[in-house]
């Protein structure tokens, strides 16, 4: 349980600093409470907005390695970015119920 925490806490810390970045913009105001949005894709991006319970779960959580292990902690599109196909994260995020 040790190892997931650091990497819950950087998520939430991540989404922090990319909601007070872009708090204002139109594409900000129409995250739910309890959501938030990501950038999935290999070469063109496309945005989901997905539940924050997303972040417990160990498959993501590595999803979340990977993009810290690709672009750090600079995310080109302002959110976070996962450097995964739209397929698979769309069959993996169904699998926890976020859509």
């Amino acid at each position: 349980m040790a190892i997931r925490m650091p990497r819950i806490i950087q998520a939430r810390q991540i989404l922090k600093r990319s909601l007070s970045n872009g708090g204002s913009t139109p594409a900000s105001m129409d995250i739910p409470k309890g959501y938030f949005a990501i950038y999935v894709g290999e070469q063109e991006k496309k945005r989901f907005v997905v539940p924050v319970s997303i972040l417990s779960e160990p498959r993501f959580q590595q999803l979340l390695h990977q993009s810290e292990q690709e672009f750090g902690y600079n995310h080109p599109m302002g959110g976070i970015t996962i450097p995964c196909s739209e397929d698979v994260f769309t069959d993996l995020a169904s699998h926890f119920g976020a859509f």
